[in-house]
């Protein structure tokens, strides 16, 4: 877990449920770093820098496509 890189950082636990679910589905390995301390104590985000998501290099690509396509959740088909 040492080669793995943040991709992205949330401020509140409740914002990496569906995110999990994605990753396990498409089977890419990753943590999310002070996930266990934030949802104990959410009023440490800003001091501890918020949960980070931590994923190997070689997966940022699908990842990010991951990512992007939460913030657009609204697609007209």
């Amino acid at each position: 877990m040492e080669s793995f890189k943040t991709i992205a950082i949330f401020n509140y636990d409740h914002e990496t449920v569906i995110l999990k679910h994605l990753l396990q589905q498409e089977a890419i390995p990753y943590f999310f770093e002070n996930e266990n301390t934030l949802s104990v104590i959410p009023m440490y985000s800003a001091a501890l820098g918020g949960i980070k998501l931590k994923v190997h290099p070689n997966d940022f690509d699908q990842v990010q496509e991951i990512l992007d396509n939460l913030k657009n959740p609204l697609k007209i088909v």
